[in-house]
């Protein structure tokens, strides 16, 4: 079935030779049913709404008979195109009637070498035909494989399109079972439909596939974007601690809360800092461990401060403490691989308590001196 007006025609690359008079490293077959099946092909591109990329004229290719097959098969309600990419010396002529549906478009290459105008068509192409020819292609094959085109090997012909099928055993892209038993059937009388059914098949799935990785890229920018704005939330949640600390007092529900709340914000937001630079960016799972690994550091080090000053929470300073306690989150939400590395070890220990302010309150003379 045709597609719709509104989408773009596929190009389809016709390469390949099925001239007997011609030594080939892989032996053609059944070289006599050849011409016809070439413009049975052609008749099919056409049904199926497709454009043809060719690159010679010349009798001993398929191109001449896949194109007058796909004249003949077009019609004033859907006429087709033909891309001719000839090098720059080179003239086509596909002795087409003034009457035919086509349209002829040669596209010279800047260089003179065919190779050049080949395989750069090889590349922008929607899908590739092969039949018989020789080494030129069976490498225009394993590119086509290579680049994940739509591809389409008759084998039955022989040549150097029967050892790109061999190829399908290793590398299928978008090519099922059914595909590659139908390009290695005998022909028949409704093997070009099939044939060219198939490349359609492989050309959906390939879209298939396409969108979805489109859907997957924009969902993970999405996500991305969103664990960028929930971390810098949570960096402002973080240093509006050090805004909203009152004066050294006793400690009250408000200022513990500042007190542990803060850090634990910078850890989440170090989390999920780490997680973005990873491919798989779940900022919500990495905020959870974040936030645990934030905790076990932060309560660590107020347990190693209560140690060291027993009467700390009688005139607490918050904003003081959270200049040393908001990195120690990040950090540890930065770094919370590691944190619970430690924690299955059973090494970590509590940080060193920091030296005891004299000028504190509660706090006695150092000692050895009266």
């Amino acid at each position: 079935m045709p597609p719709p007006s509104h989408a773009p025609r596929p190009l389809i690359a016709v390469i390949g030779s099925v001239d007997p008079r011609r030594t080939f490293a892989h032996p053609l077959s059944s070289a006599h049913l050849a011409p016809a099946a070439c413009r049975q092909l052609g008749a099919e591109l056409a049904r199926a709404g497709c454009d043809v990329a060719v690159f010679s004229s010349s009798p001993e290719y398929i191109e001449t008979d896949v194109v007058r097959g796909y004249a003949d098969a077009c019609t004033e309600a859907a006429p087709g195109r033909v891309a001719a990419y000839p090098p720059r010396h080179r003239d086509v002529d596909f002795g087409l009637s003034p009457r035919a549906h086509v349209r002829v478009e040669i596209l010279r290459d800047t260089s003179g070498e065919w190779e050049v105008a080949f395989y750069r068509t090889l590349l922008v192409s929607d899908g590739v035909l092969l039949m018989g020819g020789g080494q030129s292609t069976r490498v225009a094959g394993i590119v086509a494989l290579s680049q994940r085109l739509p591809l389409v090997a008759v084998a039955t012909f022989g040549g150097g399109a029967g050892q790109v099928w061999v190829n399908f055993d290793r590398v299928r892209n978008d090519a099922d079972d059914a595909d590659i038993r139908l390009m290695g059937d005998n022909w028949s009388p409704d093997s070009a439909a099939r044939l060219i059914a198939c490349l359609e098949r492989q050309r959906e799935r390939k879209l298939r596939r396409l969108a979805e990785a489109e859907r997957e890229q924009h969902t993970a920018a999405r996500r991305a974007a969103g664990g960028m704005t929930a971390a810098a939330v949570c960096l402002v949640a973080a240093v509006t601690g050090l805004v909203t600390a009152g004066p050294p007092r006793p400690a009250g529900v408000q200022d513990l809360v500042v007190l542990v709340g803060s850090p634990l914000a910078a850890a989440a937001a170090g989390a999920i800092i780490r997680n973005s630079f990873e491919g798989d960016a779940r900022w919500g799972r990495a905020t959870v461990r974040g936030l645990g690994a934030g905790l076990v550091s932060v309560l660590l080090y107020f347990a190693s401060q209560l140690l060291s000053v027993p009467t700390l929470l009688d005139d607490l300073d918050v904003r003081r403490l959270l200049f040393f306690t908001i990195p120690l989150g990040f950090t540890a939400g930065f770094t919370f691989d590691l944190v619970f590395e430690r924690l299955r070890e059973g090494s970590v220990s509590p940080p060193p308590a920091q030296p005891r302010d004299p000028m504190a309150p509660g706090a006695g003379p150092p000692a050895g001196r009266e």
